[in-house]
């Protein structure tokens, strides 16, 4: 075994130090359906666990203003099928618009931020989900975790996290002391849920949409 392959959802960091401790590259890729499907893919002479990499061949990447990346190139798609509307939001002058949020650091590697429609708005600050959930799973009782958005009066949202324990339930005391060490107030969970499992597509992806569904219909 040479070489492993990610895609499909954020590699976990401390699942990639595992792979790198035992002498193995492992290769975080990015893509979508719309871009045939691959945008980015870390190189195998020079993999950096924390990103998906530079562009594959004859693709172009820029980040917008907002931070979206945008992607052109042979494998973006001509559109979607009996949805004109669709492929005209998607596609424009050529660019597709993945709706995920990136920056480019100086090596040419992508770090994606987080999906656009995730962000959590408090009190006018963006709040990326991705931030909370690695120092939410940074605290060695959690095995895994979800932060979304939900209504608040005074700052609009405020964050609200769903933890899983490797060991049954989480300290709490201890969980937010970790949060406190880490994270700027406005980024601070207001609200923590412990569960035993989390909603999760068939290739395991977390699915935050199911979580911010469950909360509107408390509402």
């Amino acid at each position: 075994l040479k070489a492993l392959v990610s895609g499909g959802a954020p590699l976990n960091p401390d699942i990639g130090m595992f792979f790198t401790a035992l002498g193995l590259r492992i290769l975080q890729g990015y893509g979508q359906t719309e871009s045939a499907p691959l945008i980015s893919v870390n190189r195998p002479r020079s993999p950096r666990i924390e990103t998906v990499g530079p562009p594959v061949v004859n693709t172009e990447v820029k980040i917008a203003d907002d931070g979206e990346i945008l992607c052109r190139g042979d494998l973006v798609m001509k559109g979607y099928w009996n949805n004109e509307d669709a492929t005209r939001e998607a596609v424009r002058d050529g660019w597709l618009h993945t709706g995920d949020v990136a920056v480019v650091r100086e090596d040419g590697y992508l770090k994606i931020v987080d999906r656009m429609k995730d962000m959590i708005l408090v009190s006018g600050f963006n709040v990326y989900p991705n931030e909370i959930e690695d120092v939410v799973c940074a605290h060695p009782e959690v095995a895994e975790c979800a932060a979304i958005g939900v209504p608040d009066d005074k700052s609009g949202e405020v964050v609200k996290i769903f933890v899983v324990g490797k060991n049954g339930a989480v300290n709490e005391d201890s969980l937010r002391a970790h949060l406190r060490e880490q994270l700027t107030g406005y980024k601070m969970p207001k609200h923590i849920e412990q569960r035993d499992e989390l909603p999760k597509s068939n290739v395991g992806k977390i699915l935050r949409r199911e979580l911010r569904d469950e909360e509107m219909s408390k509402a």
